[in-house]
């Protein structure tokens, strides 16, 4: 059985009338997957509720004080705005959180099982920096899980790859001091944030950015896999590798110009499925809602393929 983290509550964070990170990106997925042929072959597992879970101190470890108290505020208030494209709602600071739980119960359960789960979640977190979210993210997902798993027995190093079609400006500036954590991104390039240049390689040479032209294709990324992707994170030896997946490098996305198909997802896992099964598989991007729903389920399929073996 492969394990799906997902809540109803993250349908809850309102980014109101035709933003793009909005909630009917999951239930997208969530339709697709329950009506793909090897759905019962999915285990659908409810987050650890907050009553149960401080995550807080997680959070802390990333994010300023001053930070996570904004975005309490700007919900207690009814909701607010961190930048124009950045809506914070009267539930999007408990949804945050749960979010994060998720994230964490993803590699409690990946690291017991040595076996792949998938981190159904919302808001996405690849662009929140520690003083402030951006570009839709909230709570460095990513990062936080990464810092999280370093202190599980048996996890001594940790591997982020993040094939959204932006760079996660925000889980580089907090993973590039720590030696125990890589970060790989493959990003579209010039594209927002504007970050990510293939010249910056963190203070450990634990950072790969690997910007791509737009208009790339499944061939451009091969290549950058086979020839950079792959070899990094077998140098670098992870014990846990962490996804930040997200599916906006799709042709049919609306907010980049990359040429990716939803099969070619199914490329990619299939590659780093051969470094380790120990996978965390989060949402970050996506933005055409049959696009990212297809993509999920060919994240998935190589996951269940192996499982069958």
């Amino acid at each position: 059985m492969f394990p799906i983290i997902y809540s109803p509550d993250y349908l809850k964070h309102d980014t109101g009338a035709y933003h793009p990170e909005s909630p009917a990106r999951l239930l997208a997925i969530v339709q697709a997957l329950a009506a793909a042929t090897w759905a019962d072959q999915l285990t659908w597992l409810e987050p650890t509720p907050l009553l149960q879970r401080d995550v807080l101190p997680h959070l802390r470890k990333i994010h300023l004080d001053r930070y996570i108290e904004r975005v309490e505020t700007f919900s207690r208030h009814g909701g607010g705005r961190l930048d124009a494209d950045t809506p914070v709602s009267a539930a999007s600071y408990e949804v945050a959180l749960l979010a994060v739980s998720g994230w964490l119960d993803g590699v409690d359960l990946v690291t017991r099982t040595q076996k792949p789960a998938f981190v159904l979640a919302r808001p996405p977190g690849h662009h929140a920096v520690p003083e402030t979210g951006m570009g839709f993210c909230l709570f460095s997902n990513a990062a936080i899980a990464a810092n999280y798993a370093l202190t599980l027995p048996g996890i001594d190093q940790v591997a982020i790859l993040d094939w959204d079609v932006h760079h996660g400006n925000g889980t580089e500036a907090i993973i590039e001091r720590n030696p125990l954590i890589a970060y790989c991104s493959l990003h579209q390039s010039p594209c927002y944030p504007g970050t990510g240049s293939a010249g910056d390689r963190g203070s450990y040479q634990n950072v790969l950015n690997i910007p791509l032209p737009p208009g790339s294709t499944i061939s451009r990324y091969q290549i950058a896999f086979e020839e950079q992707v792959i070899p990094f994170l077998q140098r670098f030896q992870p014990d846990l590798i962490i996804v930040s997946a997200g599916y906006d490098a799709n042709q049919a996305d609306p907010l980049a110009e990359m040429s990716l198909q939803p099969e070619d997802y199914g490329l990619f896992m299939r590659q780093i499925l051969n470094i380790t099964p120990a996978i965390v598989l989060g949402l970050e991007g996506g933005y055409d809602l049959g696009a990212i729903a297809e993509s999920v389920k060919a994240t998935i399929e190589p996951c269940l393929e192996r499982r069958l073996a």
